[in-house]
């Protein structure tokens, strides 16, 4: 099945929904058309029952350039209320991403630039060819990347970023696995294969079981090993066990079965 928008296409197969930036004439640059259909394509993908993984991706040379100039160029003229009007859908999409119950991986390959980072960063996981480029451009234009900038310090830590913001220079994909925003690097030839292996590898957990992971990391991250932590551990497995989908995989595996949701 493919759904078409301007600018976002979504292809949803076997449990996996690829969504794609299609914008390959402008490098699938960021205004507020595409971040409205990425919005609502995300929240239309955390609800659909058939969707177990997501990958986002961008059409042609490029994952995404960053914000579309055109766009930029228009905001130089916003008031300041205007203006944090404005910001504040990237900031939607942002949460919207990182809020995702499904397990997320970005497709990564040619320029990632500026908010396109923010993008990465607010994924699950992250492969990139080895053709790929990263840029926060952001202070050579006299700007600041504030809203993205959340998302990249959790990922790659507080003094590579702050390196990379100041100076703008370019990093290659090497240095990007390096500093965590992405997984893995792999050859553009062999890139669709690996993001293909990594979602099937990911649809294969119970949804129930992704979703509390996702939700326990991002709560015990940075958090002192106190009673306090270790009983929510205690009682995430607990409600594990005890609930439909873990009793249902329990059962599978002694049975030498597959469990349910992998047979939709």
């Amino acid at each position: 099945m493919q759904k078409t928008d301007p600018h976002v296409e979504i292809e949803i197969a076997d449990g996996l929904a690829k969504v794609w930036l299609a914008r390959p004439e402008r490098r699938n640059a960021l205004d507020p058309t595409v971040l409205e259909q990425l919005g609502l394509a995300l929240q239309a993908l955390a609800a659909d029952p058939r969707v177990q993984v997501v990958v986002l991706g961008g059409r042609g040379s490029a994952f995404c350039a960053g914000a579309d100039l055109n766009w930029m160029a228009r905001a130089a003229g916003y008031t300041r209320e205007q203006n944090v009007d404005d910001a504040q859908q990237l900031a939607r999409l942002l949460k919207t991403l990182d809020d995702m119950p499904k397990p997320t991986l970005a497709r990564v390959h040619g320029a990632c630039y500026a908010g396109a980072i923010g993008l990465v960063a607010a994924c699950d996981l992250a492969v990139a060819a080895d053709d790929a480029r990263f840029c926060f451009s952001e202070v050579r234009l006299g700007l600041v990347p504030a809203t993205i900038s959340p998302y990249v310090v959790r990922t790659m830590g507080y003094r590579s970023s702050l390196q990379l913001m100041l100076t703008a220079e370019v990093f290659d994909a090497a240095s990007a696995q390096r500093l965590s925003l992405v997984n893995e690097v792999v050859s553009g030839a062999a890139l669709d294969s690996r993001v293909d292996a990594i979602a099937a590898r990911l649809g294969e957990a119970g949804p129930r079981a992704s979703a509390e992971t996702k939700q326990l990391l991002r709560e015990i991250a940075g958090k002192p090993l106190d009673d306090r932590l270790r009983q929510r551990t205690v009682e995430c497995i607990a409600d594990a066990r005890a609930s439909q989908e873990g009793r249902e995989g329990l059962r599978a595996m002694l049975a030498a079965e597959t469990p349910n949701w992998r047979k939709r």
